[in-house]
């Protein structure tokens, strides 16, 4: 098979929920756990850390694999979904498998495949856990791919579990409730393995805290171990001073990563550092200060909050639920522009009339959707978006609205493109 009949077989046989939606879910670890079996459990020859949340699990990863990176562990990444290429998902040391171990690993067992008929993202994880394995990785960031109880990453027993924060995301899945959804991620705590709880609310830490508990595991809550003082943002990225018990423990920390919203996120890597540097990893000081001013550099990662153009300024960012199209907005508001030209574009699935009444009134929009079965069209967007005082035009291909937005703009104006992580790939 040639890497192009790879591609092909897995987009258009197996089930990929972030382009189909939900006929892709499954409600069970059946699958997983026959392939962890047929493979041989290859994620138990080394250490993984479980990374969940609503927003914010994808930044977390990368800070983290940058740290260890950088503190010299061999380390694998797993994330998704991808921006440009399907190999972004499966990284050691910020290097994207290559395309030569994917032909292989899908031909040599296309029978098994053929067989359990996994889902897209169970193999992804089969190929994740077995790649990592053969390049003898020393640890694995694991990101949940939704969820966390039925996700087919929860067959690891990681040495730390994350959850970043909980939001009204994939309820029709995860349920209708912040303390529903909580209980869902909740189920990646494992027996006597320390859970980091980046942000919580009042109706999901008894949930933590009980599953916790029970699964006689020390909770740590990111948000009383690290308090964030920020002290200056630009296109190139953030510092912050960091307390910790009134004592200013990480003075002038520079992030390469832009969005306000990464405050969030630095505070709970920062908590998982310390929980991993207590069970034995030796991360120094230079070595965090290093790997957090150089993320994209040694991760590849790409999408958030970043500048994409000059002359007009254009940042796109990969924020694609109320809660991160909050932060988004925030930011916007920080920009001096002469006008706002909005590029936008959702999948159908999301709770599109909550992040309508967020957006800014004053922009002129460029209504779009990706190249996916799930989007949202870009003239349904546009007619939905008038009822919120949202006015532009509609473009069915994102190239054709961002070309739009670039031809009206003038310099001083400012052109930002979201609203869902494919509208972003199609720009990249």
């Amino acid at each position: 098979m040639t890497y192009q009949e790879v591609m092909d077989y897995m987009y258009s046989q197996l089930p990929m929920f972030h382009r189909i939606g939900s006929s892709a879910y499954k409600a069970n670890l059946d699958t997983a756990l026959y392939m962890d079996d047929y493979f041989g459990f290859p994620h138990k020859g080394y250490k993984t850390i479980h990374v969940a949340g609503t927003n914010g699990k994808g930044s977390v990863s990368h800070m983290l694999a940058s740290i260890l990176q950088t503190a010299g562990y061999k380390t694998g990444l797993f994330t998704s979904p991808h921006l440009q290429d399907f190999r972004e998902r499966v990284k050691v040391n910020g290097v994207m498998i290559s395309k030569e171990e994917v032909i292989d690993f899908i031909s040599q067992h296309k029978p098994m495949f053929d067989k359990v008929n996994p889902s897209f993202f169970e193999m992804n994880s089969a190929l994740a856990f077995y790649y990592f394995s053969k390049n003898k990785v020393d640890v694995a960031i694991i990101e949940v791919g939704m969820g966390g109880r039925l996700d087919s990453t929860n067959i690891i027993m990681p040495v730390l579990s994350i959850i970043t924060n909980i939001g009204m995301d994939h309820t029709e899945f995860l349920g209708e409730t912040l303390g529903k959804i909580a209980s869902e991620k909740a189920g990646i705590i494992k027996k006597h393995v320390p859970v980091v709880i980046g942000e919580y609310h009042p109706d999901t830490l008894p949930i933590f805290q009980d599953f916790a508990k029970r699964s006689e595991a020390d909770i740590l809550l990111a948000d009383e171990t690290y308090q964030i003082r920020h002290l200056s943002v630009n296109s190139n990225g953030q510092s912050f001073n960091v307390y910790k018990d009134d004592q200013n423990v990480y003075e002038n920390l520079r992030l390469d990563l832009a969005g306000l919203y990464q405050q969030k996120n630095i505070n709970t890597a920062l908590t998982a550092v310390d929980q991993l540097q207590k069970i034995g990893f030796s991360i120094t000081r230079q070595q965090l200060f290093d790997a957090l001013s150089n993320v994209m550099d040694k991760t590849g990662l790409q999408g958030r909050w970043q500048t994409i153009g000059n002359n007009p300024l254009i940042i796109c960012d990969t924020g694609h639920n109320t809660e991160g199209i909050a932060w988004v907005v925030q930011q916007i508001k920080t920009i001096p522009f002469n006008q706002l030209h909005m590029v936008i574009g959702f999948v159908k699935d999301k709770d599109i009339s909550s992040i309508l009444t967020l957006l800014p009134r004053n922009g002129r929009y460029y209504f779009t959707n990706a190249d996916i079965p799930r989007a949202l069209k870009a003239e349904e967007l546009k007619n939905l978006a008038s009822s919120f005082d949202l006015h532009g035009e509609s473009y069915p291909r994102v190239k054709e609205a961002l070309a739009a937005a670039k031809a009206n703009a003038l310099k001083e104006d400012f052109i930002f493109v979201g609203g869902s992580t494919f509208v972003v790939a199609e720009v990249f």
